[in-house]
């Protein structure tokens, strides 16, 4: 398994653990708001820093390639409220052809 990969699975089972916490230690009481609004963004303030980390990192630097243009692609797809799909045909698409423009 690579390391990549037990981070996603720690991450994972984490994110489940932090969600099943509230339930398991308040009973039938609801979550507090403060605690609830926590629990509601953490998956994705999680995700998003893998998907950087993933998308931007090389080594222990960063990566000034192609990426960055599909990322940017993608975060402008999602900013226009483009299905999932469509982001991730915008993002592979924006990356090819700065990587053709790049080579040729």
């Amino acid at each position: 398994m690579s390391e990549a990969w037990a981070i996603v699975l720690v991450v994972g089972v984490g994110t489940v653990a932090i969600k099943a916490a509230g339930p398991v230690l308040l009973g039938a009481r609801p979550l507090p708001r403060y605690l609830a609004a926590v629990v509601a963004t953490l998956a994705p303030a999680l995700l998003a820093a893998l998907v950087a980390t993933t998308a931007l990192g090389e080594g222990q630097g960063l990566a000034l390639d192609a990426r960055i243009v599909g990322l940017a692609a993608a975060a402008i797809a999602v900013a226009l409220r483009a299905p999932v799909l469509v982001v991730v045909v915008v993002a592979a698409v924006a990356a090819s052809v700065t990587r053709l423009l790049v080579a040729g």
